[in-house]
């Protein structure tokens, strides 16, 4: 019986691995390949180069964190406010997406395709926000810089080291999304 084949999804996922915790000088073909316990010839069955498995990589990041969390956003229905909520919970707070969107996010600042591809991921993100919003919210400058608050905390948090004068982070991240949404303060 002959060696079962390393799928095209599995160099993906490897390579979606390495690049949440080294970035994209992580994915390379040799290093995942030891990663799968293949030999590296098996990676140009599935791909041309190396360029092909980060296209392949950006798609699956694209498909999962745009089309399939807007999909279970509304196939879960709920309010505007819980379809804002469980969006921001399914990219930001997954242990699967968050590391990958944080590292597209850094390789975007050094090559203009991938800031072009993660433009598109934003724009697709801040649209949910605006469309939700704009359901309590009339005014569109506010409708904008409401959406701009929402998407800039979710990311920012990850970045921010600050403490927050006795309260948690998770106190603070509430009380800005019940401001951001709109909502009346909940004592924790």
């Amino acid at each position: 019986m002959g060696a079962l084949r390393t799928t095209r999804e599995q160099w993906v996922e490897a390579g979606l691995t390495a690049l949440a915790s080294g970035g994209p000088d992580a994915v390379r073909v040799e290093a995942l390949a030891k990663a799968l316990g293949v030999t590296k010839g098996g990676f140009y069955g599935s791909f041309a180069d190396r360029e092909a498995l980060l296209d392949a990589m950006l798609d699956t990041w694209e498909r999962e964190s745009t089309d399939e969390v807007l999909a279970r956003v509304e196939r879960e229905g709920g309010d505007p406010r819980t379809k804002i909520k469980r969006a921001g919970v399914l990219t930001f707070s997954s242990g699967r997406l968050l590391p990958i969107d944080l590292a597209v996010r850094d390789w975007a600042r050094r090559d203009e395709a991938v800031a072009d591809r993660l433009r598109r991921v934003d724009n697709r993100r801040m649209g949910l926000l605006r469309e939700m919003i704009g359901t309590f919210c009339a005014d569109p400058d506010e409708v904008e810089a409401r959406s701009l608050l929402a998407f800039c905390v979710l990311i920012g948090e990850h970045f921010l080291a600050a403490d927050h004068g006795g309260r948690t982070r998770a106190q603070v991240l509430a009380r800005a999304g019940e401001l951001i949404l709109d909502q009346p303060h909940r004592d924790a």
